[in-house]
This record gives C-alpha cells, structure tokens and sequence, in this order.
C-alpha cells in the first residue's frame, strides 16, 4: 500500500518565482516511510502541472554531525506525475533511472565525496532521511523518512574473549519472532569490529548475528595485527553464536569482506559441520600474508596456512562471491570467478556476480552514501564509482540475504 501524504503549501496561490505557475497541491507519497535502512522505498510526486519542472532533495545527518544532501531536477509528465521509480533526473547528484538515487547519491557539505562515508548516528536505532520538493524557490512538499539500523526488540551484547571466549558484537532477533538461520560476519584489515552494523539489521531481519573481532579489538583479546590468527577462534565462534542463538549446528552462513574473505572460506571448507555456507565480499581465492608486517596470517592446529589457493571442495551448501570488475586493491573479480569455477562436488552452488564500474567498495551496504577512497595513514585507491558500488550493493545484498535464508 502506498501512503498519501499532502503537505500544505508554502507558496502563494498562482504562481512561484518569475512568473511561474506552479502546482497548488503537490503531494509526497512514499510506500514506507518507516524502513530498515538496507531496504528500498517507492517515492512518487503528484499533484504538479504537466511538463512542470521541479527539483526532489534529500538531507540526513551523519556520526559527525555533517549534513549530507542528495538532489534531482525532474519534469513532471502529462498526469502531473513524478516516479523515481520510471522517471531520469534531468541533472543533480545521480544519473538515470535510480529509485533511491536520492540517498545513495547524498554528499557531505564542504567534505570530499570520494573520501566521505555515510555512518549514523551513534546510540541511536534509527536515523532520519528528509525529502523535499521544490518548485521554483519555494518548498511545496515534503516527508521525513525513518531509516531504521536496529529494529524494535533486538537485544545487543558485546562479548569479549576473557568472559565469551570470543570478541564481537551479538544482535540476537526479538524474543519470539521467527529466527532464521544464524551469520558470523568477517571484516577485513581494517580491524576491530567493522560489520556491527550489517550484524544489526539482520538480527532485525530474524538472524542471530555475530560481528567478529579478530585482531585490533578494544579488550585486548586476539592479536594487535592480522597475524597468525587460529582458525580455531572462527570455529568457537560458530559454536558461541549457535549456543546463544540457541540454534542448531550447521545452519551458520559465514559472511566475509575483503582479508575477512579468507578466513571465511577457510572457515566453511574446514568446517562443514559448524558453518554451511559463506559470502564473501571482495574476495582473494587465495591466503595472504599477514597484514601490516608479513609473514602468516592464519593458522590451524598451530600450523601456518601458507599463501595458496583455498579449496572449497567440502563445502556443504552455497558459496556466493561479489566483487567489482574496477577494484583497485587487489583483482577480486578474477578471485570471484575462480572461487565459482572448476567445482564439482553434487549438490553444492558456488555463484560469481561481478559489477562493472565497481570496485572495492562492493563490501557496503546498500543506499548507504559512500567514498571510492580511504584515508588511513596513506590514501588509497579503492576503485569504480559511488553509482558502480551503488548498483552492486543494491542487487547483491538481496542475493546475499536469499542465501542466508531471508
């Protein structure tokens, strides 16, 4: 159902600026003004003059506290409708057809785009995403969206490695809402706990999630860099996501981004009966050096796992790999097609999906606004476009959630 939201008008009766008639009742209509914010919405204007021209805007505030501001020039057509769904924008901050252009394609005032990244609010379960509707210089429409990154009931703890045995954040779904099958989620060499957020919304999608710490973490558990980490501490924490979500062994579907790509395959290969399945994210079908200072990165019953190509040839169920045909960092695309090749074993779907025009940023969450360049003691590259990572994060995540079971 869509939902008809009139807004009163703020300019006169007749006409706007410089003579122009404009509509008298605009109205902002949007399927679901309260969303989790790694789904899509359907946003329609009605109510304009045929052939009128208008300009659609969107604002939300960030971690920091900086406004990020998204824009589209459209012309109404003969009905007086604008879709976002059908409809190109003239100009402004995102090209072609894009239903939420409008909040991937927001740009942080007086920062640099391509080194910026949309995080919300800090504390909070939601933030707000306000669209509005010019007509010439005055605003005739507009709606405030709630974007939801915890959803209502989801229960939070933090484990540490001295109390849990493991390190990382727990989302654990509503109680007595339907569950689905648990993820362990995998960050990369940035360290720490990088994919609570992701693990948030989809506890809040029924999932009992784990966003693992595995070097760099705040309780001085695991190691201080991505070196010689035992396989071992991936398996426990398989097992401590099962016991709290109370689930079944065997059902977990281990999710990887980037460094964290390895030790999910390995995770899955090694461990068939604790994890069935695995996403990887920007992906290197092979094990590399530890990161910053060499040597081995992962271990197994205390002997190092040696750079080599990762069998995946005991995998119990799916193994899906996204990656970008322009990323910068290492050739994930080519890893993604070799991680979907040459398997055989009956039963099992390994699946590639590579984007042109992305790059490393495939590792995001869709409709986020996101940089294509990180700046972290020394800048780097990360490859594609914000609308390159912007179309694979929106067509492979729903991919990914149907494999998990969504």
């Amino acid at each position: 159902m869509v939902f008809a939201l009139p807004v009163a008008m703020l300019v006169a009766a007749g006409c706007g600026s410089g003579g122009v008639k404009h509509s008298e009742h605009a109205v902002l209509s949007v399927d679901r003004p309260v969303s989790l914010a790694d789904a899509p919405v359907r946003l329609r204007f009605t109510g304009l003059r045929p052939g009128e021209e208008v300009t659609a805007g969107s604002s939300a505030v960030d971690a920091r506290h900086r406004t990020w501001t998204g824009k589209a020039v459209l012309t109404a057509d003969k009905h007086g409708v604008i879709d976002l769904d059908r409809d190109a924008p003239k100009s402004g901050t995102y090209r072609g057809v894009d239903a939420m252009g409008l909040f991937w394609s927001m740009t942080p005032r007086g920062a640099d785009p391509v080194t910026s990244w949309f995080q919300p609010p800090k504390q909070t379960s939601s933030f707000s995403v306000r669209i509005t509707l010019r007509a010439g210089d005055r605003t005739v429409a507009a709606k405030t969206l709630t974007r939801t990154t915890v959803g209502r009931g989801v229960r939070h703890t933090t484990l540490t490695e001295a109390r849990d045995q493991v390190s990382g954040e727990l989302y654990l779904p509503p109680a007595g809402a339907r569950q689905g099958a648990p993820v362990l989620l995998l960050g990369g060499s940035e360290g720490g706990v990088s994919y609570s957020g992701r693990a948030a919304l989809l506890a809040s999608r029924g999932h009992p999630a784990l966003a693992v710490c595995y070097f760099g973490c705040q309780d001085d558990g695991p190691p201080k860099s991505l070196e010689r980490i035992p396989m071992e501490y991936f398996a426990t924490a398989a097992r401590v996501l099962d016991r709290r979500a109370g689930a079944a062994p065997g059902r977990t579907t281990v999710v990887g981004a980037s460094r964290g790509t390895e030790p999910a395959q390995l995770l899955v290969q090694d461990y068939p009966e604790l994890v069935r399945n695995a996403v990887v994210f920007a992906p290197s079908a092979r094990t590399g050096p530890g990161y910053p200072h060499g040597g081995v990165a992962w271990t197994k019953d205390g002997k190092p796992a040696e750079a080599a190509p990762i069998p995946l040839d005991n995998v119990r169920g799916s193994v899906l790999a996204v990656a970008g045909a322009d990323d910068k960092v290492w050739d994930s695309a080519t890893s993604a097609q070799l991680i979907a090749s040459g398997q055989s074993v009956t039963g099992v779907s390994y699946r590639a999906l590579v984007y042109p025009g992305a790059g490393h940023g495939v590792t995001n969450l869709p409709y986020f606004p996101s940089g294509t360049v990180v700046e972290s003691g020394a800048r780097e590259d990360l490859g594609g476009t914000r609308a390159g990572n912007a179309r694979a994060a929106e067509q492979s995540w729903p991919q990914a959630l149907k494999l998990m079971g969504d």
